[in-house]
């Protein structure tokens, strides 16, 4: 009769110890990668924008991009934790909510600043049909990313996961958006961005724990 032990050793026989920053380093390719997909389906879509240099003189260019680019930041330190076991993403979820009432009070401060008149257009804009799609399409590529990063990771929590890999990709997707993106209101960035990256977070809730199942 097979003992316990001799059956732990036919187990753990073929184990071989994984490099120390081996999820790092895979972190670091699939972001890369899911990066620059949407970046290369963006200038196949768009193409060049012949303004840029005008571009780069606007607050509100650099502001929109920044804001994107944090909120990326945030949501990918908090991916990384919750591929652990004993992952924790609350310091990164707080981070992305002190970033949005940082862009909130950037809004009001530039509506305070304008003609009453401009106000309909620094909110709605002229975009608001579409942004989202854009926002949610250049953002595939790096949900796609970042599931192939989770599949050989550890999460536990697998709805969570799935969020803050679906918020990372939105937030990612709009900061490549944000690059052709001709609107100017920090108000329709707080608004319509935020609802587009949020609307990507609740598709990976809603995929992640059965694209993650161990």
């Amino acid at each position: 009769m097979t003992r316990t032990n001799d059956i732990i050793d036919s187990l753990v026989a073929d184990l071989r110890p994984v490099a120390r920053h081996a999820l790092a380093r895979r972190f670091a390719v699939g972001i890369a990668a899911g990066l620059a997909i949407s970046f290369l389906l963006q200038i196949s879509i768009f193409g060049y924008r012949h303004d840029m240099p005008h571009a780069f003189m606007l607050p509100a260019f650099w502001a929109k991009s920044a804001y994107n680019a944090a909120l990326a930041l945030a949501a990918f330190f908090g991916l990384y934790a919750l591929a652990h076991p004993d992952g924790s993403a609350k310091r990164s979820f707080l981070a992305a909510a002190v970033i949005f009432v940082a862009m909130v009070l950037l809004a009001v401060m530039q509506l305070s600043m304008t003609p009453a008149e401009t106000h309909h257009a620094l909110i709605m804009g002229f975009s608001t049909r579409y942004c989202p799609f854009f926002i949610l399409g250049f953002g595939c590529p790096v949900f796609a990313a970042n599931i192939w990063i989770l599949r050989r990771a550890a999460p536990t929590n697998l709805r969570l996961a799935g969020f803050a890999a679906g918020l990372a990709a939105g937030a990612a997707g709009a900061w490549i958006y944000s690059w052709f993106c001709r609107e100017n209101g920090m108000a329709f960035v707080a608004i319509w961005y935020t609802l587009s990256i949020l609307g990507v977070g609740a598709i990976g809730a809603l995929l992640g724990p059965r694209l993650l199942r161990w």
